[in-house]
């Protein structure tokens, strides 16, 4: 026997057709639309040019996951990429962006970072060995080129001078192995600086409160709009909601150079600076300790072109204040040759600005440093040097003259005897000597391996 159905009243009917249109109906293109966020908008853009780098590297014995650099962990306190050791090698993950339809990717230094193979895949899982182009420990940046037989989805650089505290960012990178993954929050504070290690600090950084982890490092850092504005970078382990990225403009300088020269070819302003006492500051009618005191101005360098002389008190860069020697010697490190920055400086009692034109140390430069600041004259080790001082080293770089009195004379170098490392550079040529002495001078002590015969023996001068 049929059941019969039960009735259904016409006001019933209409509530039903009410829920319906409200809850089953399938979604409209309109309400796609008003769903479409520039949150959205910004990841459908960039998202395409957001890849996944894996690397293999050389077994080593060492069980720390992070190489090693001047004795120290290079961020160690910040951020921790994600690794799987295996017998034969070791796969790092981490992330990267297209930065041009060539192929160029930017990514992290330590992403790379001593890697023997480096793959490359896309959001639609196309996978490319990639090559490193450049890569430059200071600023944590490197750049890979992928090849294609048609162009590739990138993303264009920014601005990062006219980031606002507070305004909202995404970041896109792949944390944990977990692909593309979008995570957004405002920019927390700017020009931050953070401390890897006693002798590596890092400035300029953006901060800001989107979930960044381990894998993150290398990917994007977007505005609102979707433009490029910096790179993810570093994570503070014992804390939540706070991650670093380095400035797009940096990075801009950075990339040229690595592009163009495969190397980042760092200038100098050609001043000798020593930091500030109270009791000096007072004399020069300072309210209170800021700033470095010009020792000495190099001839025909970038300080010499802009006026500055001894006794001046360079007090900001463009408009940074300096705090002290390190302050200094950090900012001065971000510029590149051919960049140009204002310096405020205090000569005669009068703060006056200047435009300064970076531009790359000269031999010349390099040799008048070692002169003045280590009291040495050296030269290329060639066969007549060699035969004239009983040399038995194949390389590094003769010491031919000794000042007196000079730090060198102090510790007992003498003419013929062979420095091939100054601290943790080592010394093949004129030219590499000629690099390290321009980092030498950020520092108060400079630890030389010297060779004199067959026995080689180091020593630390403090100039």
């Amino acid at each position: 026997m049929p059941i019969p159905r039960p009735a259904i009243s016409k006001g019933t009917l209409l509530w039903v057709m009410i829920l319906w249109g409200l809850f089953g109906a399938p979604a409209s293109a309109h309400d796609t639309d008003n769903r479409r966020t520039p949150i959205v908008t910004a990841v459908e853009q960039a998202g395409p040019a957001v890849v996944n780098i894996f690397t293999e590297e050389a077994p080593r014995q060492m069980k720390n996951p992070f190489r090693d650099f001047m004795g120290d962990h290079l961020f160690e306190k910040f951020f921790d990429d994600f690794y799987q050791q295996r017998e034969s090698d070791r796969r790092s993950l981490g992330s990267g962006v297209i930065i041009d339809p060539k192929g160029y990717v930017l990514t992290n230094e330590h992403v790379v970072a001593k890697a023997v193979r480096v793959k490359v895949t896309l959001i639609d899982n196309r996978e490319f060995e990639g090559r490193v182009v450049g890569a430059d420990i200071k600023s944590d940046l490197a750049v890979i080129k992928i090849d294609s037989k048609r162009p590739l989805p990138y993303v264009k650089m920014g601005h990062s001078d006219d980031l606002m505290i507070g305004e909202t960012i995404v970041a896109i990178g792949n944390p944990f192995g977990l692909k593309h993954t979008v995570t957004t929050g405002i920019i927390s504070a700017l020009d931050r600086t953070i401390r890897a290690s006693e002798r590596r600090v890092y400035n300029d950084f953006i901060q800001v409160d989107a979930s960044i982890n381990p894998g993150n490092s290398g990917g994007p850092l977007l505005n609102i709009n979707g433009s490029l504005i910096g790179i993810n970078t570093a994570i503070f382990r014992e804390a939540q909601g706070i991650g670093f990225a380095i400035p797009i403009d940096k990075a801009r300088r950075i990339v040229d150079d690595l592009l163009q020269y495969g190397k980042v070819r760092r200038g100098w302003l050609g001043v000798s600076v020593q930091d500030l006492t109270p009791k000096v500051a007072r004399h020069f009618g300072l309210d209170r300790v800021h700033g470095v005191l010009v020792t000495n101005v190099f001839h025909k360098s970038p300080a010499n072109r802009a006026g500055l002389k001894p006794g001046d008190i360079i007090l900001s860069i463009d408009g940074h204040e300096i705090v002290d020697k390190s302050d200094y010697f950090r900012r001065i490190a971000s510029y590149t040759v051919g960049d140009r920055f204002q310096l405020g400086f205090l000569h005669e009692g009068r703060r006056k600005k200047a435009q300064v034109h970076v531009s790359p140390v000269s031999p010349d430069a390099a040799g008048e440093m070692a002169k003045q600041w280590l009291g040495v004259s050296v030269e290329d080790i060639n066969w007549k040097r060699a035969k004239r001082y009983n040399i038995m080293a194949r390389n590094g770089v003769v010491v031919t003259q000794v000042r007196r009195p000079s730090p060198s004379r102090e510790v007992g170098i003498l003419p013929g005897d062979v420095i091939r490392q100054m601290n943790e550079s080592k010394i093949r040529n004129l030219s590499e000597f000629n690099t390290a002495i321009l980092e030498a001078g950020k520092l108060s002590s400079v630890l030389l391996l010297v060779q004199r015969g067959r026995n080689a023996y180091y020593v630390t001068l403090e100039p």
